[in-house]
């Protein structure tokens, strides 16, 4: 919404107001009431018509009454505030030289005081708008520069909080890919190898049900531990070597060997759960889709790093082909370690297996 920009410099209607009241009481009602219609139309006329209309009727008000030299006054901040800036000083010293002749002309001469008192008001005046004008722009630049940082700031705080929904998202992502999904995908062996046994063999079909019934309840738990943000059962008041242990012996569909290589000494949470999570998805993998007839793990605790290498026998793949068709496993892995300051190397071809190494930096937890 604009606003006229008559409305805006109200101090110098007052101001106008008030001399033309002592041009009235000083006799010149005639000229002042004249003057005083013509500004009375800025509120429909253009401004720089109206500013145009208004100097014309000042000189008339300036022929009629010496007294108009004072109007000058308020018709310099006028000029300076509705004119750019060189044709408002061109006005401005034309508008001077009109007030010093016309002040000049009723008195019968030029006097230092005719001279002086409208040049020193437009100087003043001149150099008021200006700096008005310049402070004005600054204050523009600054509530612009506000704006800018404002909505900047804004933009930051979106784009934050979109990137922790997304971390938050893939890092559950990863974490049911490498648990629940691992451990439902064994369910399914299991009951599966259940069914083939039954009815010829109902110990082992009852012992692969049980094995299901465990996997299920650990999936349940790790399902809790999502809801609550917790460590993982496997890790929850036992070593890494323990857990991956328990991983190797729960995994009945593989035979799985794990070696412990140098002196275990407890690593940091992110760094024990990582190892862990690679460790349960390397060997589900090799479960799944390896043909696998045996899994080793190799835990190794250097002086400073603490590295895990899984290798099966199985049918090997082309890690590249993998990566580059969006396969979740490997790309989850791989984010993982590299988030903590890992590395991760898999190392495979079609039919001589898969042999996966991660590493981490020893550092204390």
């Amino acid at each position: 919404m604009t606003t006229h920009r008559f409305a805006r410099p109200w101090p110098v209607h007052v101001l106008v107001a008030v001399l033309l009241a002592v041009v009235v009481f000083r006799g010149g009602a005639v000229a002042a009431g004249g003057f005083a219609l013509v500004y009375a139309l800025g509120v429909v006329v253009p401004p720089r018509w109206w500013l145009l209309l208004v100097t014309a009727a000042w000189v008339g008000v300036l022929v009629a009454s010496p007294d108009g030299v004072w109007l000058a006054f308020p018709l310099f901040l006028l000029q300076a505030h509705l004119l750019p800036r060189v044709p408002g000083l061109l006005a401005v010293a034309g508008t001077t030289a009109v007030a010093v002749a016309g002040f000049a002309w009723h008195r019968g001469g030029f006097t230092v005081a005719a001279v002086v008192g409208p040049t020193l008001g437009a100087v003043v005046t001149v150099a008021g708008v200006l700096g008005y004008q310049a402070l004005y722009r600054e204050s523009e630049r600054r509530r612009q520069l506000i704006d800018q940082l404002e909505a900047t700031r804004a933009s930051l705080a979106a784009a934050e909080r979109e990137r922790g929904v997304l971390g938050e998202r893939e890092r559950l992502a990863r974490e049911i890919h490498d648990t629940l999904a691992q451990g439902l995908s064994s369910i399914q062996l299991l009951l599966r190898a259940a069914s083939r046994s039954l009815p010829d063999d109902p110990v082992t079909a009852a012992g692969h049900v049980e094995q299901a019934r465990a996997t299920a309840q650990d999936n349940l738990a790790e399902a809790r531990r999502f809801v609550h943000a917790l460590t993982p059962p496997d890790l929850a008041g036992k070593s890494l070597p323990a857990a991956l242990r328990r991983l190797c012996e729960g995994t009945a569909e593989l035979p799985t060997t794990l070696h412990v290589d140098g002196t275990p000494v407890p690593l940091p949470t992110a760094h024990e759960v990582a190892l862990l999570r690679v460790a349960q998805s390397a060997v589900a993998n090799a479960v799944r889709h390896a043909r696998a007839g045996h899994a080793d793990l190799t835990l190794s605790y250097m002086d400073d790093r603490v590295t895990l290498d899984v290798l099966d026998d199985g049918v090997g793949f082309d890690p590249d082909a993998v990566t580059a068709s969006g396969g979740f496993g490997l790309v989850a892995m791989r984010a993982r370690v590299a988030e903590l300051g890992g590395s991760l190397v898999v190392e495979s071809a079609p039919g001589q297996g898969t042999a996966l190494a991660v590493s981490f930096p020893r550092t204390e937890p």
